[in-house]
């Protein structure tokens, strides 16, 4: 149980990327007051949270309801992790999640930047919504769900953080930092990502 928690926990954390989230953050909310941008840090991981709740725990549900099997979803899921890691690795990622910063943060009507687009789509991206739908996927029995789940509520809990420390996280780090610890996890989420494959694959000529 406790390797499936480190494991659900590590390919949460290098989805959702706290770190990487943060900086975007700070920019958001560079004009807003502490109190305010507090207040949308933790509205932002809240709906996050809910989101990524709903589809672990109604996903599968959802699939068999649009005809689509569960392996189909393991190597679609897995292929777009791949997608994602490359991105990472070649800094795509975070350039994209620039560019959407500086949409809304030039766009005077956009006050409140909670739900778009911190909770949707930083933080519950279709990466995250895939990532968990997988993990929650290969849980077998209650134990290993609520493994999966407190493995989720833990990566958001540090996401929260990591949103609340923005401004002293960038001092400290630093964009060159940041980079670097981008590139590394992104070279273990596309393991990760191939491995999704492996394993829908794998079933689907079992079967």
């Amino acid at each position: 149980m406790i390797e499936l928690f480190i494991s659900a926990f590590v390919t949460l954390f290098v989805v959702i990327d706290p770190p990487g989230c943060a900086p975007i953050f700070a920019g958001l909310t560079s004009t807003a007051p502490p109190v305010a941008a507090r207040r949308m840090a933790m509205r932002a991981c809240l709906i996050a949270t809910m989101i990524l709740l709903v589809f672990a725990l109604f996903g599968e549900k959802l699939l068999g309801a649009l005809h689509i099997e569960l392996n189909s979803f393991r190597i679609a899921g897995g292929i777009m992790l791949f997608l994602i890691a490359i991105d990472m690795v070649f800094e795509k990622r975070t350039e994209r999640r620039e560019k959407r910063a500086e949409e809304v943060r030039t766009a005077a009507e956009v006050d409140d930047v909670s739900v778009f687009p911190l909770a949707i789509p930083m933080i519950a991206g279709p990466g995250s919504i895939a990532t968990i739908m997988l993990l929650m996927s290969r849980a077998q029995g209650t134990e290993a769900t609520l493994m999966i789940l407190a493995a989720l509520i833990a990566v958001m809990v540090l996401c929260l953080a990591a949103l609340l420390a923005a401004g002293p996280i960038m001092r400290l780090v630093g964009a060159k930092a940041e980079a670097v610890v981008t590139r590394l996890l992104g070279v273990l989420l596309s393991a990760l990502a191939a491995q999704y494959v492996i394993d829908g694959l794998r079933a689907v000529m079992a079967s």
